[in-house]
């Protein structure tokens, strides 16, 4: 009975310690509210579907050009971190003082302190998607962003520099806004002038994604001369601290004479091969002549052994008469 009664005491202080024991609250991650310029942002949960975002040409940023981040219902004390991304990030917009192109950072923490909430904007000078990951409470969110190009600010020409007459050649002109990003759908005119000719062209860059900004235009080389090539467009207005604009490049298409370049290298070729000829029947002349003097060399060689070989013979004759008649006196041979 005794034991009945300790077993029932110990089940008992067991569930009553388990009831004691309540799980720590979950930290609250709060909301997440997309806006530009107080309008519900589209897209940029995906990367595929960024928020688009004009880049801030005119080097101030507004409500227009900035993604709107808020955090709210957070617990508080919550520090919330974000980091960009091929994109900046600015804790205000432009207001008593200009926000610029130039400032804002990577990252940026906003301890809420005593709140429940945290503001920030993200803005973005690319075309290419950016994306901004936003920490808070242990949860991680990536929202997305795009920028599009602005007005059109410098352009570029692409040309040979030289060109045979009579060919075909391509001409590429190039637009770009202040940020350096292709800008599609803008028009560049271009004035070629030879043999005193001229023609004008109005060409608009392509949007597709594979040749966005550029438009490329054909000409054909003269006989003679050179080719003049001026690419002009209406550019922005330039604005302080942005790069300056560029409205006006040329270019000069020399014209090859093919048939006088292909003449002098046969020229050259004609003096190549008659000094290789002047080499060889210089070498074949020394070959010659040192033929010639190793065969006198030999013949003389020859016939200094057959001197010697007929003095031996002479010498040899002469000792074996006097060793036979002075046995006492021999003298040795020559072998």
């Amino acid at each position: 009975m005794k034991s009945f009664k300790k077993v029932s005491l110990i089940i008992a202080a067991a569930l009553t310690s388990t009831m004691l024991v309540t799980p720590a609250a979950q930290a609250n991650a709060g909301t997440v509210t997309l806006t530009v310029a107080g309008t519900a942002a589209t897209g940029g949960t995906v990367v595929t579907t960024p928020v688009s975002l004009p880049v801030p040409a005119d080097n101030s940023i507004d409500a227009a050009d900035a993604l709107k981040i808020a955090v709210t219902a957070v617990d508080t004390g919550t520090v919330v971190t974000a980091v960009a991304v091929n994109a900046t990030i600015v804790p205000a917009l432009t207001g008593t003082a200009v926000v610029t192109a130039s400032n804002g950072t990577s990252t940026l923490s906003i301890a809420t302190g005593t709140g429940t909430s945290a503001d920030f904007y993200v803005y973005t000078k690319s075309t290419a998607v950016g994306s901004v990951s936003i920490t808070r409470a242990g949860t991680t969110t990536v929202y997305y962003v795009q920028g599009t190009a602005g007005a059109l600010n410098s352009i570029t020409l692409t040309a040979p520099a030289s060109a045979a007459a009579g060919t075909s050649q391509v001409l590429k002109v190039s637009g770009y806004d202040v940020f350096g990003n292709l800008k599609g759908g803008a028009t560049i005119n271009t004035l070629v002038s030879s043999s005193g000719s001229a023609l004008a062209t109005a060409l608009t860059t392509d949007t597709a994604t594979a040749t966005v900004g550029t438009k490329e235009q054909t000409v054909t080389i003269p006989a003679t001369g050179s080719v003049t090539v001026v690419a002009y467009a209406t550019v922005a207005t330039a604005v302080t601290g942005l790069a300056t604009p560029v409205g006006s490049v040329s270019a000069t298409i020399v014209v090859r004479d093919v048939l006088s370049e292909l003449a002098a290298k046969n020229a050259e070729l004609a003096i190549a091969n008659s000094a290789l000829a002047a080499e060889r029947a210089g070498r074949a002349a020394d070959k010659v002549a040192s033929d010639s003097a190793t065969a006198t060399l030999k013949a003389e060689n020859e016939t200094l052994k057959n001197t010697i070989a007929d003095l031996k013979a002479k010498f040899n004759a002469l000792a074996k008469k006097w060793n036979a008649k002075f046995p006492k006196l021999k003298v040795n041979w020559i072998k």
